[in-house]
């Protein structure tokens, strides 16, 4: 009989050193959007970062929203510099999935962009997403800003509750600031890649459970 490992996050001594640069160029513009993937960015957007499992279908989530100017996918929450995607899928990193998204606050909210988040997975599983499991696919958001932490623990507090009430564990999501947990883009190959491949894999899933904030459209 075998047993499986439950994932453990490295210690900066245990991570990978990585490197100074990164080994590939990020894409110019968003396949969707047609607006350009790094910054700087146009006045008065602001940019929010969510892990919430395999960052394929994170991404999507975003792009579709309304308001959202541009996404890219990469690397955050761990110690290894510029990393690569093999490297994240060892584990030794201490990196999640990222999805970061640039918005237009006066077209859509924070506090929507929390509830499609808290809405397309399941913040309770820990170290994986459905049938993915890895310290890759941890649950987490990271801030930008003092208003956004704010708005960041008072939706996880308000979603608890109903999760409660319906049965799931606690969230494990990660909350902490952006401005300690570098973000690394991943591979051109990796961004939009739902939209490159259309029958791509997608482990993104919900529990169904409504989150009680903001005033994002739901379905009749």
């Amino acid at each position: 009989m075998y047993l499986s490992r439950t994932p453990v996050l490295p210690t900066p001594e245990q991570a990978l050193k990585g490197r100074s640069e990164p080994e590939f160029p990020v894409p110019e513009r968003h396949t969707v959007l047609g607006n350009p993937l790094l910054g700087p960015y146009p006045e008065g957007l602001e940019v929010a970062d969510f892990g919430l499992g395999c960052f394929w279908g994170a991404e999507r989530k975003f792009w579709q929203t309304d308001g959202v100017w541009t996404t890219l996918v990469g690397y955050q929450g761990g110690y290894t510099e510029n990393p690569a995607y093999e490297e994240v899928c060892s584990g030794l990193t201490g990196h999640t999935e990222v999805v970061r998204v640039v918005f237009d606050p006066a077209k859509v909210s924070y506090e929507q962009l929390l509830k499609v988040f808290w809405e397309s997975h399941n913040p309770t599983q820990g170290f994986r997403q459905g049938n993915d499991v890895g310290t890759q696919y941890r649950s987490a958001i990271y801030t930008h800003s003092p208003n956004q932490a704010t708005a960041a623990e008072a939706s996880r507090d308000a979603y608890q509750q109903v999760l409660t009430r319906s049965g799931y564990d606690r969230i494990t999501t990660t909350l902490a600031p952006a401005a300690d947990r570098p973000f690394y883009p991943a591979e051109p190959y990796h961004q939009q890649y739902l939209d490159k491949n259309p029958a791509g894999y997608c482990g993104i899933g919900g529990t169904g459970v409504s989150c009680p904030i903001g005033v994002a459209k739901t379905e009749d």
